[in-house]
């Protein structure tokens, strides 16, 4: 006998802007989110990097999310106890089940002076299935905006690098890394 829900149709994902998932936190650096030197631990704020970015990833595919994977972090600024950090997280681009999110941090003094952009990063995201704990497809990203548009096209390389470290794709099937190469030579 069959399922009654395998035989339902699957609903179609209507593409999103941008917009309708960006995410802004903002937090307070406070004692105890300090290292020795009176600045922001580094794991605090991957922390809430990870946070910012799952809720944008959360708001995009309507779906419980988890982290995938995390490209480079670099600290270029110190962050000081008693600042105000601001995080910005936005989808760049949708694959099949994943997405990635772009989290850009700026502080500043408690007063707004000083403000300043501390690092960014891109995250990736897998929607998972809450019955099944099993990924799920993602809605498209349109990307309205010339900004927008730059990140959507180079996602694709991002995206094939991370699966070429992880060892989930072989050098020679990284076209569009191929591709990116061959016409910076």
């Amino acid at each position: 006998m069959n399922n009654p829900k395998e035989s339902q149709p699957k609903p179609s994902l209507e593409p999103k802007t941008v917009a309708e998932s960006k995410t802004t936190m903002t937090e307070i650096v406070m004692p105890n989110d300090t290292n020795p030197l009176g600045n922001l631990m580094g794991g605090n704020l991957m922390r809430w990097m990870d946070i910012v970015s799952s809720i944008c990833a959360a708001k995009h595919s309507k779906s419980l999310v988890v982290t995938v994977s995390v490209d480079n972090i670099s600290f270029n600024t110190p962050i000081h106890l008693g600042e105000v950090v601001t995080l910005h997280a936005q989808i760049t681009r949708a694959f099949n089940t994943s997405m990635e999110i772009f989290v850009e941090v700026f502080a500043q003094s408690l007063t707004g002076e000083n403000i300043r952009k501390s690092n960014q990063a891109y995250f990736t995201f897998v929607a998972i299935d809450k019955e099944t704990g099993r990924p799920k497809p993602v809605p498209p990203v349109i990307p309205l905006t010339e900004e927008e548009q730059k990140r959507y096209e180079s996602a694709l390389r991002r995206r094939e690098l991370r699966l070429l470290l992880s060892g989930k794709l072989k050098p020679n099937q990284a076209t569009e890394m191929i591709e990116f190469f061959k016409n910076i030579s």
